[in-house]
């Protein structure tokens, strides 16, 4: 039972990332694009999560964590550059 909810889990999260990428090139503006792309960044962790589960296996997990502390401070520092122009004051 667990198997098939992993993998409807990676049917779901694949078309996520399907529309997410929809969004990513489609985007109205750089803000729609930003947001597309952090959400992307979530759900690439999301897949990792759920690789790590069905191989029975931790080594991926602070993979996912290292992922996660990137995607945040990647974040942050693009929309800092989107409000002032310059990263480092």
């Amino acid at each position: 039972m667990l198997n098939a909810a992993i993998e409807i889990a990676f049917v779901l999260i694949g078309a996520a990332q399907a529309l997410n990428l929809y969004r990513l090139v489609r985007g109205p503006d750089t803000v729609d694009r930003v947001l597309a792309l952090d959400t992307m960044g979530i759900n690439t962790i999301a897949l990792i999560i759920l690789f790590a589960i069905r191989a029975a296996t931790t080594t991926y997990f602070e993979t996912a964590l290292l992922l996660a502390l990137l995607g945040f401070v990647a974040t942050a520092a693009f929309c800092k550059f989107l409000l002032r122009g310059d990263l480092i004051e």
